[in-house]
This record gives structure tokens, C-alpha cells and sequence, in this order.
């Protein structure tokens, strides 16, 4: 009976998760329209066809100001084919085009032609596909099968913040109880999918899931403590003129963020038991949890780093901007752009350390197949 009691207790949870998925399941009946406020979906690609750059019309000739007039044609979309002229000012912060650019232009519906489009983006698509296609080559020639059912299960994790995660939080669904359904969805479609249906799985899975439980709580604590309003970005007052809970953003962004690396960790510890007692099936299962949580140490240890940079690159542009203004360290932690990222990595550094004891001794606890049985008789080294 206790060699099955991580396959029922994920059963059970496995249950929960299903039924939360259902009750938050996203109808898109109350979806904001962000359309009311500027924010336009509908984009078209162009092509630069030709690019000139003079003084600007209509200005001074002691301002001594240059536009670049670029001709885009488009490659699709109700004008396809046909060319728009577009005019920037020339500057340091404006974008540069030659010939053959190609570029997405935001199109407005009913506008007047020369109004119909806009500059949106350059066209990155080609190259994110290569890099893909690159990314996806690279593992399954390493993995192999393993490594293509690990892209499985990444496309299942696309799929499910796509087409669950933020449509619910768009819906006005709770952004905490959506993350935890999401990231569990995704740890039982990630963990199952790259690694197999066995007991190890099972064990890390379990691991993952009372991990991400801490994780949840201890993110809710923080925040509210914090007083954290969410409001540090353009993107975030538009969410909130639509209505979505900016705070609670945060709190789905601390769970989210940290599942990737608790399953990490927990299947690591998992197999590292496992494998310790395929070749020692002596050692009992106190020595080892003992040695287990030594290869913990070392895996933790490394991870814990690399959140820390793994936030501190994203942050960059705003660690540059504090130096130059010369603040003082605690002034810089306590804004809350940045105790918000401090709070991320603190908070998923502690559901990370936490998921090194807790998957190593359910690994130890069962991975012996006389789990119950003959625990007398095993060494403890």
C-alpha cells in the first residue's frame, strides 16, 4: 500500500488541478477591449522599397532638422501591394531602415490613407524561427527520443499560458489560484512528457507540487507585507484601466517563474536517489536522503545563481539608469521596480531550496522496493 502512495496522492492532486482548471477556465465573456484606449491588434508586414532623407518639410532651416521618408510596400493585408509613405524624424532613438527592411505596421481601420498605418515593429520572425528550429535540432540530437518528447512537453507548456493561464487572468480570474492550476498543468505535462510514467517521475512530480504550494504562499505573504501595487510599467496601468489586478500579476509572475527551476531541482534529486540505489540497493533510507541532499547542496547552490542573473540581465537597462544616478543601495531595493525582481528571486530561491529536502526524502523514502519491509536490514552509511 505505501509503495502506491505517491501515484494516489498525485492521482488526487491531479484531480484538483483538473477540477481548478475547470472552474477557471477562461470563456472570454468579459474580456477587456483594449482597443477603446489605442491598443491595436491588427498588424500587417512591409517591405522598405525606398528611403529618403532631407530636411523636414514644414521646419526652419536653422532647426536643421533631417526626417527619412520611407516607402513601404505591403506584403499583405487588405493593401497588399500597395505602398505607404511613412516620415520619421531622424534621431538617436529613432529607427533605422534600408532598402529590403522588412517591418510590421500596426493598420487602423477607416482612417484616411495617409493615417491607415503606422510603424509597430521590424519583422524578427524569420530569425526567432531559425533559432528555434536550431534549439529544437540541438536537443533532440543530444536527447533523442527523451529530447523530443521534452519539446512535447514545452509546447504543452506554450499551450497552456496561451491558451489557459492568460486568457483566464483576462477573464478577471484570480492571477494567484490561475498561476498555481497553470504551473501545475504544466508540471504534470512537463515531468510526464520529458521523463517518462514511473515512480521517479511520480516522486518529483510530488516534490514539484508541495514545493510550488510554498512557493504560492510564501509569494501571497511577501507581497501583501510589501504593499506592492504592480504599477511599474506602462503595460501594467493599461491592465488596469481594463480592469486586471496589477499586485496579482505579481504574485502569478513568483509562481510561474519559479516552476521551471523547482522541477529541475526535484527531478535532479529524484534521479539522483534513484540511481544511488539502483547501485548501492544496500544503503537504507536515512543514508540516502544523507547523500542525496550533498549533490542538493551542489545543485542548489548553482541554480540559486542562476535566477539571480537570470533577473539581474532582464534588469540591465534599469540596473545602468540607478548607478548613473548614483543612489544608494538601499534606496535602489527599495523601489519597488526592483523589490518586486528582489521578491521574485528571493521568494523562488526559497520554494527552490525548500523542494531539495522535500523531493530527496520522498526519493529515499521510496525508492526502495522494500520500502516497509526491510528496513532493518539495509546499511546506513
Amino acid at each position: 500500500m505505501l509503495r502506491v502512495l505517491p501515484i494516489v496522492i498525485v492521482g488526487v492532486l491531479a484531480a484538483a488541478t483538473a477540477i481548478g482548471a475547470v472552474l477557471l477556465r477562461p470563456t472570454g465573456e468579459i474580456r477587456p477591449d483594449l482597443s477603446v484606449i489605442g491598443v491595436n491588434a491588427t498588424v500587417y508586414e512591409a517591405v522598405a522599397e525606398t528611403v529618403d532623407v532631407g530636411p523636414c518639410a514644414g521646419v526652419a532651416p536653422e532647426q536643421a532638422l533631417q526626417c527619412a521618408t520611407i516607402a513601404f510596400r505591403l506584403s499583405q493585408g487588405p493593401d497588399e501591394g500597395q505602398v505607404f509613405p511613412l516620415t520619421f524624424v531622424v534621431a538617436e532613438t529613432s529607427p533605422e531602415f534600408v532598402t529590403g527592411d522588412r517591418v510590421v505596421l500596426e493598420y487602423q481601420a477607416g482612417s484616411e490613407p495617409e493615417f491607415r498605418y503606422t510603424y509597430a515593429d521590424r519583422q524578427r520572425r524569420p530569425v526567432l524561427l531559425w533559432v528555434a528550429l536550431a534549439f529544437a535540432v540541438v536537443v533532440v540530437l543530444l536527447g533523442r527520443l527523451r529530447g523530443l518528447a521534452a519539446l512535447g512537453g514545452l509546447v504543452a507548456t506554450v499551450f497552456v499560458l496561451l491558451q489557459f493561464v492568460i486568457p483566464a487572468i483576462l477573464d478577471a480570474r484570480p492571477p494567484v489560484l490561475v498561476a498555481v492550476v497553470g504551473a501545475s498543468l504544466i508540471a504534470y505535462v512537463a515531468l510526464y512528457s520529458a521523463h517518462g510514467f514511473n515512480r521517479m517521475t511520480t516522486v518529483a512530480l510530488l516534490g514539484t507540487l508541495v514545493a510550488l504550494g510554498l512557493t504560492a504562499m510564501l509569494s501571497w505573504f511577501v507581497v501583501e507585507a510589501a504593499r506592492f501595487t504592480g504599477l511599474i510599467t506602462d503595460e501594467a496601468f493599461i491592465l488596469t484601466i481594463a480592469g486586471i489586478d496589477p499586485a496579482g500579476l505579481i504574485l502569478a509572475g513568483v509562481v510561474l517563474g519559479a516552476i521551471g527551476a523547482i522541477d529541475d531541482v526535484t527531478v535532479t534529486q529524484a534521479s539522483a536517489v534513484w540511481e544511488l540505489h539502483r547501485v548501492r540497493p544496500d544503503l537504507g533510507r536515512v543514508a540516502l536522503m544523507r547523500h542525496g541532499l550533498k549533490v542538493g547542496r551542489d545543485h542548489v547552490a548553482s541554480t540559486v545563481n542562476t535566477l539571480l542573473l537570470a533577473y539581474a540581465g532582464a534588469a540591465m537597462p534599469l540596473m545602468i539608469f540607478f548607478v548613473l544616478a548614483e543612489q544608494s543601495l538601499g534606496t535602489v531595493l527599495n523601489s519597488e521596480i526592483v523589490a518586486v525582481e528582489a521578491v521574485r528571486t528571493l521568494v523562488g530561491s526559497i520554494g527552490l531550496v525548500a523542494s531539495v529536502p522535500i523531493t530527496t526524502w520522498l526519493a529515499a523514502a521510496f525508492a526502495s522496493e522494500d520500502f516497509g519491509h526491510g528496513t532493518h536490514r539495509q546499511a546506513v552509511v
